[in-house]
């Protein structure tokens, strides 16, 4: 291949010098640079685009060389075109690779040539890029998608979107009770007469949540699985998994499976959900409560369930997980609407349950309910707006249910509700909240009000005995300040309200007294939170709860808790 190339620098010298006659011609063939342009040419150093210039700048100076030659040129013209004419033979014969012109027009055939090619290859990537999809998006391949910290790790095989996520959590937390009288209904543990240590859950259990999302016919459909177990022994009883502990030798830990549902719909239509997941009456009341992350009121610390109260029934009253037919609304300019039909619960006697004075009690505090012909009503309003700097989340709910067959019975067996006295009573009740943040502040302000609704838990102790209901109300206030992104401290105080319903009094000796029952339940809780990493969060937390009867007693506890949250 070398020889043809040397033979055919030779033509067209031989040929540049033929066609001027006044020049002098020497035999002018292939010099050590065309050696070098060959070898890199071989080696691949050089594309076929470059040998060919580069040459044919070597043959045009190569020929301007030529000039004071010209007589010698002349002479040797004719015969010397037709040795490199035989040398170009020779060379086409000895394998010279075909196309390489340095004619005018050899370039502008090479660009053509170029884009023909570029054109060409496009053509094969787009295709390539689309089989590439194509296979991707037939489920034949596992890939995942980029992690971003707080939204565990999303799996995509084929169209399917697998969401694993959840939280790890565990606490040292001393209780030293400060004294007082029991209280039924309360929450606080000072009347336990002595201190207790723990190293257990938080308000959260740990958690892990399993979701799978696709598209199909332009809806977006999702089903989740979230299971909670706790650190501490399980003692079932009337809250199940979340009843109080058993801090007993071979015992296991609980499993709170409070989350399954699946959800279909898109932005423009709203979005339908069916299952098993937390209500929306209270819901954003604990979603924004500081203690969700911490311990805040321990409820029993000697014997630690899977978790804490934080600041349930000192603020709001639980939303809880209920079985559930809802439908969220499309956002419209930040305004967005729920409302569902939920499984109806069962109104409960929650103080007679925790009146450690109940077997010497000749009266049933509340009455209970186990009938129901139709399902509670709940509704939800959000609204999020800034103001400059000020972002603003404003919220509003309600919930509607109609309690049936309410019963109230003595120790003894008698029954404290006669046929003339209410057998049925409709629960109603609504909340508002906001939450501000202004930089580094934090500010949220809540407050619910209710009629048979209760304290603590959902239609615990809502009705009176005497079939009667009773008014409820709390709020809590809290405060947050980021001193650096990763330090925030938080200071919040909260109260829960209940009153006593009409043909109620306080005289414990009366057949409807309820001296005993409570009246209030406050805390105080302070916290600081350190975030060491994108995973893990260290927390420092003291907290005050106290507890408050109609007939004055009281009882009262201090809390102090540290330990770590770990999200993934």
């Amino acid at each position: 291949m070398a020889s043809g190339k040397k033979a055919l620098l030779a033509t067209v010298m031989a040929a540049s010098v033929a066609g001027m006659p006044h020049l002098l011609w020497a035999p002018a063939y292939a010099d050590d640079y065309a050696d070098l342009l060959d070898v890199l040419r071989a080696k691949g150093s050089l594309t076929r685009h470059e040998y060919d210039t580069l040459l044919a700048k070597h043959v045009h100076h190569a020929a301007l060389a030529a000039e004071p030659h010209a007589t010698h040129a002349v002479r040797g013209a004719t015969s010397g075109t037709r040795t490199a004419v035989a040398h170009a033979g020779h060379g086409a014969q000895a394998g010279y690779e075909p196309g390489i012109r340095f004619d005018a027009g050899a370039e502008a055939n090479d660009v053509s040539l170029r884009a023909e090619d570029a054109a060409t290859r496009a053509e094969a990537s787009a295709r390539s890029a689309q089989e590439a999809a194509n296979a991707l998006n037939s489920g034949n391949f596992v890939r995942v998608a980029k992690y971003v910290p707080g939204k565990g790790l999303t799996f995509k095989a084929g169209p399917i979107d697998i969401n694993l996520s959840g939280f790890v959590n565990g606490f040292y937390t001393y209780n030293s009770p400060a004294g007082g009288r029991p209280i039924a209904g309360g929450v606080s543990s000072g009347s336990s007469g002595f201190d207790s240590s723990a190293v257990r859950n938080g308000l959260l259990p740990a958690g892990f949540v399993l979701k799978m999302n696709t598209v199909q016919q332009g809806m977006d459909i999702s089903a989740v699985l979230g299971m909670y177990p706790g650190l501490d022994n399980a003692k079932p009883a009337a809250f199940n998994a979340n009843s109080g502990g058993s801090p007993v030798g071979l015992g296991t830990a609980g499993i709170d499976l409070r989350q399954v549902y699946m959800t279909f719909g898109n932005k423009d239509m709203g979005t339908f959900k069916i299952g098993r997941d937390l209500a929306l009456f209270a819901s954003d009341a604990i979603m924004n409560d500081a203690t969700l992350l911490s311990v805040g009121s321990t409820g029993s610390n000697s014997a630690p369930g899977n978790t804490s109260l934080g600041r349930i029934g000192v603020g709001y009253v639980y939303a809880d997980w209920i079985p559930q037919i809802s439908y969220t609304s499309p956002k419209l300019g930040g305004f967005q609407g729920s409302v569902g039909i939920f499984q109806p619960l069962d109104e409960f006697g929650y103080a007679d349950a925790t009146n450690p004075t109940a077997a010497k009690t000749p009266s049933q505090y509340s009455a209970g309910a186990s009938q129901h012909s139709s399902p509670m009503v709940q509704g939800r309003a959000v609204y999020d707006f800034s103001v400059s700097d000020l972002q603003v989340h404003i919220w509003a709910s309600f919930l509607i249910q109609h309690m049936q067959g309410l019963n109230s019975t003595r120790p003894d067996g008698s029954t404290l509700l006669g046929e003339d006295q209410h057998h049925g009573a409709m629960v109603e009740a609504g909340d508002i909240g906001t939450k501000l943040t202004y930089g580094p502040l934090e500010g949220v302000a809540y407050y619910y009000r209710g009629s048979g609704l209760g304290t603590t838990g959902l239609f615990f102790d809502g009705v009176a005995a005497n079939g009667r209901k009773r008014s409820s109300e709390g709020y809590y206030v809290q405060g947050a300040y980021h001193i650096t992104k990763k330090f925030r401290l938080v200071g919040s105080y909260g109260v829960s309200n209940l009153y006593l319903a009409g043909g109620e009094n306080t005289a414990a000796e009366s057949a409807l007294g309820s001296a005993g029952l409570v009246r209030r339940n406050q805390s105080e809780v302070g916290a600081a939170y350190y975030q060491m990493t994108d995973w893990l969060t260290v927390i420092g937390e003291y907290s005050h709860t106290s507890s408050a009867a109609h007939g004055g007693g009281k009882e009262s506890d201090n809390t102090a808790s540290g330990g770590v949250m770990l999200m993934f």
